[in-house]
This record gives structure tokens, sequence and C-alpha cells, in this order.
């Protein structure tokens, strides 16, 4: 079989904006060429989520809301525009993981479409932890609020990239597990995410003190937080699925969320 051409800058964001959100991106190209692209575009991808999460957390204070409602606001959108499919992703794998069963078994229980307890559980504390840091950060004024918000997204999908990097395998064949787990060397992973680290430090030079060492650690932990739950998993199911890549994101996101409240 011969080589995979490369695939374009258009097959990658294509390919990333058609399976990482709704927003309409016709998929032209499901090899792993295009899914190396896809996951490198994906902090990209949080970008674009992140800004639009920050526009309606802004726009409701603009309206008179409180930091709470800002908070809600801007954790609704993120869910909105990925069909609550990281969400969903989150409480599977944590009914795989509190389920106490085989790999085999667990893999079974993440495929079915209920939610069982663990599941319920963590999405609860999971969505409380993200409004509630929000929050915290919305009370600092709106632009501290919004930034957190985009230095969250573009965290969390840069933990979904380290997550796809070579070495790390698929729990189990087809999905969109299958198709991208393994495709981003490692040296590209780590360089995303310095470069990811690197922005939030300059976003965060904006509002002087030690913001700018705050936004590069909440980062660091959002990475630490998706590396952590890849190892788990890995160990416990014998590789990672789309569901885990989902709990990934959510874990980065909230974990990031919650060093930024830290104010």
């Amino acid at each position: 079989m011969g080589k995979l051409p490369a695939a374009s800058a258009g097959d990658a964001l294509r390919f990333a904006f058609g399976t990482l959100t709704v927003l309409p991106a016709r998929v032209t190209r499901w090899d792993r060429a295009a899914a190396r692209g896809g996951m490198l575009a994906a902090p990209l991808v949080g970008g674009v989520v992140g800004l639009a999460a920050a526009a309606c957390g802004g726009l409701l204070v603009a309206l008179g809301a409180g930091p709470l409602l800002a908070a809600v606001g801007t954790v609704a959108v993120p869910a909105v525009l990925t069909r609550g499919l990281h969400l969903d992703g989150l409480a599977d794998t944590a009914d795989g993981l509190g389920s106490g069963k085989a790999a085999d078994d667990a893999l079974r229980i993440m495929k079915q479409s209920d939610i069982g307890p663990f599941g319920v559980v963590t999405l609860v504390f999971v969505l409380l932890a993200q409004v509630a840091s929000a929050a915290a950060c919305y009370a600092h004024g709106w632009v501290y609020g919004g930034a957190a918000a985009l230095i969250a997204a573009v965290s969390a999908r840069a933990a979904l990239l380290a997550a796809c990097r070579r070495g790390v395998p698929a729990a189990r064949p087809g999905g969109l597990g299958a198709a991208v787990a393994g495709t981003v060397p490692p040296w590209a992973a780590l360089l995303a995410a310095a470069l990811c680290a690197a922005l939030a430090a300059a976003a965060g030079s904006a509002f002087g003190g030690l913001t700018e060492l705050r936004c590069a650690a909440a980062v660091a932990c959002g990475l630490a937080a998706g590396e952590v739950l890849v190892r788990r998993c890995t160990a416990r199911f014998g590789g990672v699925t789309g569901d885990v890549f989902g709990a990934v994101t959510e874990a980065a996101a909230t974990a990031a969320l919650l060093a930024l409240s830290l104010r």
C-alpha cells in the first residue's frame, strides 16, 4: 500500500471542525493523514469555540447579568457547539472507569446509549466546577472572564491533540477514536502545547501582576489533567476511544478554569 498523500490545510480544517463542532464543514477526507491534520488544528477549533463562549458571557454582562449567569452562558456555548459530544464522552468514560468490570465489559458499557450513576454524578460535578470557576473569573470583570473562557477552550483542545500522539493506542477498532489515535507526532503535540501556553501568557499580560504566569499555568494544568486521564484509561481499557477524547477535553477545560479562577 502506498503512502497516503499529505492532507491540505482545507482537509485538516474540514476534518477538525466537521468532527469537533456542529459548524458546517463537510469532511471530504476520512483517512489518517486528514485525521492528523485535523487534530493538529484542534487548538484552532478551541479558539473559535472559546471566542463564541466569551462573546456570550460578555453579551450577558452587557445586558446586566451577574457573574453567575454569564458563567452559565459561557459554559453552555461549548456544549451547544459540540452537540454535547464531549460531555457525553465524559459521562461514558466515567461509567466505564467506575464499573469495575474487565476492559471488554467496560468498553461495552461505554458504548451503551444510557448514562449510569457514575456518569450522572461526574457530569453534575464537572459542570458545577466549570460554572463556579467561570463565575469567579467574571467576578474580576467581563474581560478576564472572557479571556478565561478562551484559554480554557484552547487548553482543552491542546490536551485532545496531545492525547492523539503516537504511542497512545486505540482501545478498539473503528470509530473516531481509532481514526485519530496515534496520528500526531509527539514533537508536534509538545510544540502545540508550548505555543498555547505562550499565547495564554501573552493574553494574561494585559491584566498585570502574576496573571501571565497564571494563564500559562492554566494551560499546563489542563494538559496535565488530560494526560492523567489518558494514562488511566490506557491502563484500564488498553487504549483510548472517542469517549475518552471527549472526557479529556472536558477534564482539561475544567482544570484550566479552576486555575484561572484562583486569582
